[in-house]
Protein backbone atom coordinates (compact mmCIF):
# COMPACT_ATOMS: atom_id res chain seq x y z
CA UNK A 1 0.00 0.00 0.00
CA UNK A 2 1.27 3.48 -0.88
CA UNK A 3 1.79 5.70 2.16
CA UNK A 4 1.26 8.87 0.10
CA UNK A 5 -1.64 8.81 -2.33
CA UNK A 6 -1.49 11.22 -5.27
CA UNK A 7 -4.63 12.01 -7.24
CA UNK A 8 -5.00 14.41 -10.16
CA UNK A 9 -8.39 15.71 -11.27
CA UNK A 10 -9.55 18.95 -12.84
CA UNK A 11 -6.27 20.75 -12.32
CA UNK A 12 -6.09 19.76 -8.64
CA UNK A 13 -3.33 17.50 -7.27
CA UNK A 14 -4.37 15.91 -3.97
CA UNK A 15 -1.71 14.44 -1.69
CA UNK A 16 -3.12 12.18 1.02
CA UNK A 17 -1.33 10.71 4.03
CA UNK A 18 -2.27 7.02 3.85
CA UNK A 19 -0.59 5.30 6.78
CA UNK A 20 -3.50 5.19 9.17
CA UNK A 21 -2.23 2.14 11.07
CA UNK A 22 0.77 4.26 12.12
CA UNK A 23 -1.30 7.41 12.70
CA UNK A 24 0.01 8.83 9.43
CA UNK A 25 3.45 9.26 10.96
CA UNK A 26 5.90 10.32 8.27
CA UNK A 27 8.99 8.37 7.20
CA UNK A 28 11.94 9.58 5.15
CA UNK A 29 10.52 7.72 2.15
CA UNK A 30 7.20 9.57 2.59
CA UNK A 31 8.99 12.92 2.77
CA UNK A 32 10.77 12.06 -0.47
CA UNK A 33 7.46 11.14 -2.12
CA UNK A 34 5.88 14.38 -0.90
CA UNK A 35 8.81 16.46 -2.12
CA UNK A 36 8.71 14.75 -5.51
CA UNK A 37 4.96 15.30 -5.77
CA UNK A 38 5.08 19.00 -4.86
CA UNK A 39 8.01 19.62 -7.21
CA UNK A 40 6.22 17.77 -10.03
CA UNK A 41 2.97 19.67 -9.42
CA UNK A 42 4.83 22.96 -9.40
CA UNK A 43 6.39 22.17 -12.77
CA UNK A 44 3.25 20.70 -14.35
CA UNK A 45 1.27 23.32 -16.31
CA UNK A 46 -1.89 21.19 -15.98
CA UNK A 47 -1.74 21.30 -12.17
CA UNK A 48 -3.15 24.55 -10.86
CA UNK A 49 -3.81 23.83 -7.14
CA UNK A 50 -2.45 21.38 -4.55
CA UNK A 51 -4.42 19.87 -1.66
CA UNK A 52 -2.81 18.12 1.33
CA UNK A 53 -5.00 15.97 3.55
CA UNK A 54 -5.04 13.05 5.95
CA UNK A 55 -7.92 11.01 7.37
CA UNK A 56 -10.95 12.45 9.13
CA UNK A 57 -9.67 10.94 12.40
CA UNK A 58 -6.02 12.06 12.10
CA UNK A 59 -3.94 14.32 9.92
CA UNK A 60 -0.44 13.22 10.98
CA UNK A 61 1.34 12.20 14.18
CA UNK A 62 4.47 13.88 12.82
CA UNK A 63 7.74 12.06 12.32
CA UNK A 64 7.85 8.29 12.59
CA UNK A 65 10.18 8.21 15.58
CA UNK A 66 11.88 4.88 14.86
CA UNK A 67 12.45 5.77 11.21
CA UNK A 68 13.55 9.26 12.19
CA UNK A 69 16.18 7.92 14.58
CA UNK A 70 17.40 5.41 11.99
CA UNK A 71 17.40 7.98 9.18
CA UNK A 72 18.06 11.37 10.79
CA UNK A 73 18.17 14.36 8.42
CA UNK A 74 21.92 14.76 7.97
CA UNK A 75 22.13 17.30 5.16
CA UNK A 76 20.12 20.10 3.55
CA UNK A 77 19.15 17.62 0.83
CA UNK A 78 17.52 15.22 3.28
CA UNK A 79 13.94 14.34 2.24
CA UNK A 80 12.29 16.33 5.02
CA UNK A 81 14.18 19.51 4.12
CA UNK A 82 13.46 18.97 0.42
CA UNK A 83 9.77 18.75 1.24
CA UNK A 84 9.82 21.87 3.40
CA UNK A 85 11.61 23.85 0.72
CA UNK A 86 9.15 22.59 -1.88
CA UNK A 87 6.01 23.67 -0.01
CA UNK A 88 7.51 26.93 1.27
CA UNK A 89 8.42 28.03 -2.26
CA UNK A 90 5.50 26.50 -4.20
CA UNK A 91 4.08 29.32 -6.36
CA UNK A 92 0.67 27.66 -6.76
CA UNK A 93 -2.14 27.70 -4.19
CA UNK A 94 -1.81 25.14 -1.42
CA UNK A 95 -4.97 24.03 0.40
CA UNK A 96 -5.08 21.72 3.43
CA UNK A 97 -7.83 19.67 5.08
CA UNK A 98 -6.88 18.82 8.67
CA UNK A 99 -8.78 16.57 11.06
CA UNK A 100 -7.70 15.02 14.33
CA UNK A 101 -4.14 15.35 15.68
CA UNK A 102 -1.61 17.32 13.63
CA UNK A 103 1.68 16.90 15.47
CA UNK A 104 5.03 18.58 14.85
CA UNK A 105 5.52 18.96 11.13
CA UNK A 106 1.85 18.04 10.80
CA UNK A 107 1.22 21.53 12.17
CA UNK A 108 4.24 23.46 10.89
CA UNK A 109 3.70 22.51 7.24
CA UNK A 110 0.37 24.34 7.48
CA UNK A 111 2.15 27.68 7.89
CA UNK A 112 3.08 27.29 4.22
CA UNK A 113 -0.45 26.50 3.03
CA UNK A 114 -2.60 29.32 1.71
CA UNK A 115 -5.96 28.00 2.91
CA UNK A 116 -6.56 25.55 5.76
CA UNK A 117 -9.88 23.89 6.60
CA UNK A 118 -10.08 22.04 9.92
CA UNK A 119 -12.40 19.44 11.31
CA UNK A 120 -13.77 20.36 14.71
CA UNK A 121 -11.71 17.46 16.09
CA UNK A 122 -8.41 18.98 14.94
CA UNK A 123 -5.68 19.29 17.56
CA UNK A 124 -2.51 21.14 16.56
CA UNK A 125 0.76 20.75 18.47
CA UNK A 126 4.43 21.66 18.10
CA UNK A 127 6.12 19.66 20.89
CA UNK A 128 9.72 20.28 19.82
CA UNK A 129 10.92 21.54 23.21
CA UNK A 130 9.44 18.43 24.86
CA UNK A 131 11.66 16.34 22.57
CA UNK A 132 14.83 18.31 23.34
CA UNK A 133 14.66 19.97 19.93
CA UNK A 134 13.86 23.36 18.41
CA UNK A 135 11.19 24.46 15.94
CA UNK A 136 11.45 23.72 12.21
CA UNK A 137 9.79 24.80 8.95
CA UNK A 138 10.40 28.46 9.93
CA UNK A 139 7.68 28.07 12.59
CA UNK A 140 9.76 30.12 15.06
CA UNK A 141 9.25 33.04 12.66
CA UNK A 142 5.80 32.32 11.25
CA UNK A 143 3.98 31.30 14.44
CA UNK A 144 4.57 34.67 16.21
CA UNK A 145 3.71 36.55 13.00
CA UNK A 146 0.43 34.73 12.57
CA UNK A 147 -0.65 33.96 16.13
CA UNK A 148 0.97 36.80 18.07
CA UNK A 149 4.01 36.33 20.28
CA UNK A 150 2.30 35.13 23.46
CA UNK A 151 0.07 32.59 21.73
CA UNK A 152 3.06 31.32 19.77
CA UNK A 153 5.17 31.13 22.94
CA UNK A 154 2.45 29.07 24.59
CA UNK A 155 2.34 26.70 21.62
CA UNK A 156 6.12 26.41 21.12
CA UNK A 157 7.48 26.60 24.68
CA UNK A 158 4.86 24.40 26.32
CA UNK A 159 4.31 22.22 23.26
CA UNK A 160 0.71 21.54 24.27
CA UNK A 161 -2.09 21.08 21.72
CA UNK A 162 -4.39 23.90 20.69
CA UNK A 163 -7.75 22.98 19.30
CA UNK A 164 -9.61 23.90 16.15
CA UNK A 165 -11.60 26.80 17.63
CA UNK A 166 -8.42 28.39 18.99
CA UNK A 167 -6.76 27.89 15.61
CA UNK A 168 -9.69 29.69 13.98
CA UNK A 169 -9.55 32.50 16.52
CA UNK A 170 -5.87 33.25 15.85
CA UNK A 171 -6.21 32.94 12.08
CA UNK A 172 -4.34 29.67 11.69
CA UNK A 173 -7.27 28.05 9.87
CA UNK A 174 -9.93 29.51 7.59
CA UNK A 175 -12.93 27.52 8.71
CA UNK A 176 -13.92 24.76 11.14
CA UNK A 177 -16.33 22.11 9.88
CA UNK A 178 -17.42 18.60 10.87
CA UNK A 179 -14.57 16.13 10.20
CA UNK A 180 -16.61 14.30 7.58
CA UNK A 181 -16.85 17.55 5.57
CA UNK A 182 -13.29 18.89 5.74
CA UNK A 183 -11.96 17.13 2.66
CA UNK A 184 -15.01 18.03 0.59
CA UNK A 185 -14.73 21.69 1.60
CA UNK A 186 -11.02 21.76 0.71
CA UNK A 187 -11.75 20.11 -2.66
CA UNK A 188 -14.56 22.57 -3.39
CA UNK A 189 -12.28 25.52 -2.66
CA UNK A 190 -9.50 23.95 -4.74
CA UNK A 191 -11.84 23.60 -7.72
CA UNK A 192 -12.86 27.26 -7.38
CA UNK A 193 -9.20 28.26 -7.42
CA UNK A 194 -8.43 25.97 -10.36
CA UNK A 195 -11.10 27.76 -12.40
CA UNK A 196 -9.41 31.14 -11.95
CA UNK A 197 -6.63 32.54 -14.18
CA UNK A 198 -3.38 30.84 -13.17
CA UNK A 199 -1.18 33.88 -13.78
CA UNK A 200 -3.33 35.97 -11.45
CA UNK A 201 -3.24 33.36 -8.68
CA UNK A 202 0.54 32.95 -8.91
CA UNK A 203 1.23 36.68 -9.05
CA UNK A 204 -1.10 37.42 -6.13
CA UNK A 205 0.51 34.72 -4.00
CA UNK A 206 3.97 35.96 -4.99
CA UNK A 207 3.17 39.48 -3.80
CA UNK A 208 1.71 38.21 -0.50
CA UNK A 209 4.77 36.05 0.18
CA UNK A 210 7.39 38.42 -1.26
CA UNK A 211 8.07 40.39 1.91
CA UNK A 212 9.06 37.34 3.95
CA UNK A 213 10.31 34.81 1.39
CA UNK A 214 14.03 35.43 1.98
CA UNK A 215 13.56 35.56 5.75
CA UNK A 216 11.60 32.30 5.74
CA UNK A 217 14.34 30.56 3.76
CA UNK A 218 17.07 31.89 6.06
CA UNK A 219 15.24 30.98 9.28
CA UNK A 220 14.34 27.54 7.94
CA UNK A 221 18.01 26.86 7.16
CA UNK A 222 19.15 28.11 10.57
CA UNK A 223 16.49 26.07 12.37
CA UNK A 224 17.57 23.01 10.37
CA UNK A 225 21.18 23.39 11.51
CA UNK A 226 20.15 23.76 15.15
CA UNK A 227 17.66 20.92 14.87
CA UNK A 228 20.35 18.56 13.57
CA UNK A 229 22.75 19.57 16.32
CA UNK A 230 20.16 19.23 19.07
CA UNK A 231 19.01 15.88 17.72
CA UNK A 232 22.43 14.54 18.69
CA UNK A 233 22.31 16.18 22.13
CA UNK A 234 21.57 14.67 25.55
CA UNK A 235 18.08 16.14 25.92
CA UNK A 236 16.88 14.62 22.64
CA UNK A 237 18.50 11.30 23.50
CA UNK A 238 16.64 11.29 26.81
CA UNK A 239 13.35 12.35 25.20
CA UNK A 240 13.46 9.76 22.44
CA UNK A 241 14.74 7.06 24.77
CA UNK A 242 11.86 7.74 27.13
CA UNK A 243 9.41 7.64 24.21
CA UNK A 244 10.70 4.26 23.04
CA UNK A 245 10.73 2.96 26.66
CA UNK A 246 7.22 4.36 27.28
CA UNK A 247 8.31 6.35 30.32
CA UNK A 248 8.36 10.00 31.35
CA UNK A 249 11.61 11.77 30.35
CA UNK A 250 13.83 13.22 33.07
CA UNK A 251 15.34 16.57 32.10
CA UNK A 252 16.23 17.59 35.65
CA UNK A 253 20.00 17.51 34.97
CA UNK A 254 19.84 18.84 31.41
Amino acid sequence: MTDILIHHEGGVATLTFNRLDKKNSITAAMYAALADAVEAATADPDTRVLVIQGHETIFSAGNDIADFLNNPPATADSPVFRFLRAISTCPKPLVAAVCGPAVGIGTTLLFHCDLVYAGDNAAFSMPFVNLGLCPEAASSLLAPKLMGYHRAAEALLLGEPFMAETALEVGFVNRVVPPSEASAVAQSVARKLAAKPMASLVETKRFMKKGQAAEVAAVMAEEGESFGRMLRGPAAREAFGAFMDKRKPDFSKL
